[in-house]
């Protein structure tokens, strides 16, 4: 049986008790690869930050809030799977420091420093061995490029990138439009679709490279 790990959802760095930095990620795609994997007959753990939404049925939740708790789950999970699909939007840095009481309100601005949290695909893609490894990537512009970049970057066996300014395909949309760039080269764009279907399509792709390793 194959045995996958999902990311999904945003995470949330504080700066004090009630304030955080976060993005508006509603992790509706990665609960669907997470729920797609399982119907697939697939062991399927899912390590999700904050969301709203129901687990999927038969998958394993792993609820985490900051990078820093995802890293820390994806890498003790990662030894035991054959695939990671690393569909979560994690924050990309975190305010260096942190207040244990809530920083009053005050007529003058705030400034509030911000350090990289760490790179959690490219971390564990440097040790996957024969363990596929995916990556997502949500761009504004250049689409193609970047994702390209990111998938040498980061040591990835494939890339699936979003336009997420397209009206109905970003943060929260229950449709999508991928495009998935392969470690070989090859590229393929599914969609327009629910996020259920790309999700059903992608697992199939995942699926038979996974025949191959």
């Amino acid at each position: 049986m194959i045995r996958c790990l999902v990311t999904a959802g945003p995470t949330r760095e504080y700066f004090d008790p009630v304030r955080f930095m976060s993005n508006p990620s509603s992790g509706k795609m990665g609960y669907a690869l997470a729920d797609a994997a399982k119907r697939s007959g697939w062991r399927v753990d899912l390590v999700s930050g904050p969301v709203a939404l129901r687990p999927p049925t038969g998958v394993t939740v792993h609820e985490v809030e900051s990078g820093d708790q995802m890293y820390q789950a994806v890498s003790v999970l990662f030894e035991e799977v054959d695939i990671l699909i690393m569909a979560a939007a994690v924050m990309d840095y975190r305010p260096v420091a942190y207040s244990a009481k809530k920083l009053k309100k005050s007529t003058g601005s705030l400034t509030v420093t911000m350090e990289p949290v760490v790179d959690i695909v490219k971390t564990i893609a440097a040790r996957k061995g024969r363990r596929l490894v995916v990556g997502f990537a949500a761009e504004t512009d250049d689409l193609e490029d970047n994702a390209k970049i990111k998938l040498a970057a980061k040591n990835l066996d494939f890339i699936v990138a979003n336009p997420i300014n397209e009206p109905g395909y970003g943060f929260g949309s229950e449709t999508n439009r991928v495009v998935v760039f392969s470690s070989d080269g090859t590229a393929e764009e599914i969609g327009p679709a629910a996020k259920s279907d790309i999700a059903d399509t992608l697992i199939d792709r995942f699926a038979g490279a996974l025949g191959g390793i």
